[in-house]
């Protein structure tokens, strides 16, 4: 499986009139990763918007070192972005994907929400992640290769979903390709780039948490509840504990650094 980057290009040039991010775009059937593929490009001075594509990747990164599994019939992408948001901030652009792509989706009606920090969930089930991966130069970003894979046909675990098999069940064929959701992923990643980098991160933040499907939910951490109320600018996740140790002091606020809880799948289920 491969796609055909003209019809892509279409779709890209459907998708709005001027584009942000001058995608430079290179497809292929398989690679090791597409981030790799893509730093590996950045060595040979490519620009940002360069851009690789693939339907299957044998060394797929997911986040904290993990192996992403990526068999044929997903789809597997990546950017090369120029910003120079400080190191502190890296995890702004993951939110700025996040929301951008989740965006996209649901205007064609597929009920997509995000788990904290980088997932795609549909009704419960995890339709893609987000890998960012930086370069840092005197404690600013210089370089940054955001990565998505999102399941398209291909086989996933018990805590996933594919979008056709999604779209079959609830009689929407809103997405009919994979070139159609190739373009739709990319014009996600621009326009969260794009209102990150010019209406700045408290709009951005309060567009993704209106898609964040954690707010509410419960937490146990050491063996005490808390309740998750927001996401900080950072990336960190906003807890509010129930109860305090002392009667006169009041329940704690707690911050917890992405990877340090897995908040879990199949919340809706």
């Amino acid at each position: 499986m491969i796609l055909d980057q003209r019809q892509l290009e279409s779709f890209l040039e459907l998708g709005q009139n001027r584009i942000y991010l001058p995608f430079s775009l290179h497809v292929f059937d398989t690679v090791s990763s597409t981030n790799q593929t893509v730093w590996e490009l950045s060595k040979q001075n490519a620009k940002p918007g360069c851009t690789v594509i693939a339907t299957r990747q044998t060394a797929g990164k997911g986040q904290w070192g993990r192996v992403w599994s990526s068999p044929e019939g997903g789809l597997y992408i990546s950017v090369l972005i120029a910003t120079e948001l400080a190191a502190k901030d890296n995890y702004q652009l993951t939110l700025a994907s996040a929301w951008g792509i989740v965006d996209k989706l649901q205007q064609y009606g597929i009920c997509v929400e995000i788990k904290w920090p980088n997932d795609l969930v549909l009704d419960g089930y995890k339709l893609g992640g987000i890998l960012t991966e930086t370069k840092v130069q005197q404690e600013k970003i210089s370089q940054a290769v955001i990565g998505v894979g999102i399941n398209w046909q291909n086989q996933v675990p018990e805590t996933g979903i594919n979008l056709t098999t999604w779209q079959t069940s609830a009689q929407c064929q809103a997405i009919e390709s994979l070139e159609q959701l190739a373009a739709t992923v990319l014009l996600g990643i621009e326009s969260g780039i794009q209102c990150l980098s010019q209406e700045g991160i408290n709009i951005l933040l309060s567009r993704y948490l209106q898609s964040l499907v954690n707010l509410g939910d419960e937490v146990n951490l050491d063996w005490e509840i808390g309740t998750v109320v927001g996401v900080t600018t950072n990336g960190n996740l906003h807890v509010r504990m129930k109860t305090s140790h002392s009667k006169s002091v009041t329940a704690p606020e707690i911050y917890l650094q992405p990877g340090t809880i897995n908040l879990g799948y199949r919340k809706n289920i």
